[in-house]
């Protein structure tokens, strides 16, 4: 018995040295036939690896703003708003065009029968410079100013917001990678317990039950490998669609998930947040626009004062010189006019205008008020949830590292007769469970950081 023992011993320890690979290709063995791989798709397998694209976290994030469909759609609104402004700003310069017109009017003896018209064949050909003033025209531009710093400051908040997205799937890369090489290992595990019971029942030292639920116990793990793998396949498939425009899933993220990232303080954040929050941006900025909506509707009650300069012909004929009696006269010539337009009635309308414009005011006040309140709220929410996501950090990593040792000792100890199978079982599940808890709580301090970003607009990386 001593010796099936020692050779029992002696075959963990040697299969532990090659771990992962050691001990799966153990538990394959003992429940299936080996499957031989052609040497032609290793190769290419092999090939296929060594091309693989190195993606680190600030690769993703760069490829992602380019791919995005959503943070490419706020660019646009903000380009688009951009041009709003623009056009705004030139309506009020002057205008310059150049008409070209010529007019038939049927005539008599005693001259052209529509009054309007100054002879039966009349031809103009001059430029207009036109001007128009007025309060309607300063409050568009100025209306057209903060929409555009709204759509700026949205476009950020898209960015932002990205940001969070990226950082998720990217970690949930690693962390299914992470979780992988720990299947992998407790299907290893789970293949050389299934051999210490076989030859420990061989040698009448345990029941044939203990091989039954070691072999029980081994199947699981092969199976929880096989969801690891489904799940690492999943997740770099999603991070696949967002950050290549042409899908390609040969790639590779860079291995820093449990790499130290420091917390910063609460009062650097609270500060950070203050200054360059986006969304208090837009509400201010939104608040402002509405303002001059107010104003532009109440410049209805004022006059409007147009301007207008032509200079070229308006004659007989379409020439700038005209022979009349034997002398030659000049068609060209110039004219202005202006014009102010006082609103006497126009039945409410502008009062209603007015109106709407004061209850959309008030309206994006309020808004901007609650936004300021849910930035106060948030900042303590995330800064809490990052705090403790890292405070419990610390302790899932000893715990997976304290399961790891328990069932090392477990496995000893039912090696030498002194632990039942049933502990040795429940000391793999909880080394499996603590490990896959390290892996998510790494993930949640990382999207915790991001999250904080879309109010600093600072990620802190390794």
């Amino acid at each position: 018995m001593k010796w099936h023992r020692v050779s029992a011993i002696c075959s963990i320890m040697a299969s532990s040295l090659f771990w992962p690979w050691a001990g799966i290709t153990v538990a394959q063995e003992s429940a299936h036939p080996a499957i031989p791989i052609p040497a032609k798709a290793s190769q290419q397998e092999a090939a296929r690896t060594s091309q693989r694209l190195r993606l680190t976290l600030q690769d993703a994030l760069a490829l992602a703003r380019k791919n995005s469909t959503q943070f490419q759609a706020a660019q646009t609104d903000a380009a688009l708003a951009r041009q709003d402004r623009y056009q705004a700003a030139a309506a009020l310069l002057p205008s310059l065009t150049y008409n070209n017109q010529a007019l038939y009017t049927q005539h008599n003896r005693n001259g052209v029968i529509f009054i309007a018209n100054n002879a039966p064949h009349e031809y103009v050909s001059q430029a207009n410079v036109h001007e128009a003033l007025d309060l309607a025209g300063v409050s568009s531009f100025r209306r057209a100013w903060f929409t555009a710093a709204a759509a700026r400051a949205r476009a950020e908040i898209a960015s932002r917001g990205l940001v969070v997205t990226v950082v998720q799937s990217y970690y949930a890369v690693a962390a299914a990678q992470q979780k992988l090489e720990a299947a992998q290992k407790a299907a290893g595990e789970g293949g050389r317990f299934l051999k210490l019971t076989q030859d420990l029942e061989h040698g009448g030292e345990v029941a044939h039950s203990d091989a039954i639920k070691a072999e029980l116990q081994a199947q699981e793990r092969r199976r929880q490998l096989q969801e690891a793998q489904l799940a690492l396949l999943n997740a770099r498939l999603n991070l696949a669609v967002l950050v290549f425009t042409d899908f390609n899933d040969n790639y590779e993220v860079a291995d820093d998930l449990h790499a130290v990232a420091a917390l910063p303080t609460l009062g650097e954040v609270q500060q950070q947040a203050a200054r360059d929050n986006p969304e208090i941006r837009a509400a201010l900025a939104v608040v402002s626009a509405a303002g001059w909506d107010v104003t532009g509707a109440r410049a209805g009650y004022l006059p409007s004062l147009a301007v207008d300069y032509w200079y070229g012909i308006d004659a007989p004929q379409f020439a700038t010189n005209s022979v009349f009696n034997g002398q030659k006269f000049s068609n060209l010539g110039s004219a202005a006019a202006a014009t102010l337009n006082i609103p006497i009635w126009n039945w409410g309308a502008t009062q209603s205008r007015v109106k709407q414009a004061e209850l959309r005011r008030s309206q994006a006040r309020r808004e901007l008020s609650l936004a300021q309140r849910r930035l106060l709220a948030e900042i303590k929410s995330l800064y809490a949830e990052a705090e403790t996501a890292l405070n419990e950090l610390g302790g899932l990593s000893r715990s997976a590292e304290l399961a790891a040792e328990s069932l090392r000792l477990t496995t000893l100890r039912y090696t030498n007769g002194e632990a039942t199978v049933l502990e040795v079982v429940d000391a793999q599940t909880t080394a499996a469970q603590a490990n896959v808890l390290y892996q998510d709580g790494a993930v949640r301090y990382r999207v915790a950081l991001a999250n904080l970003q879309t109010l600093t607009g600072v990620l802190t990386t390794p």
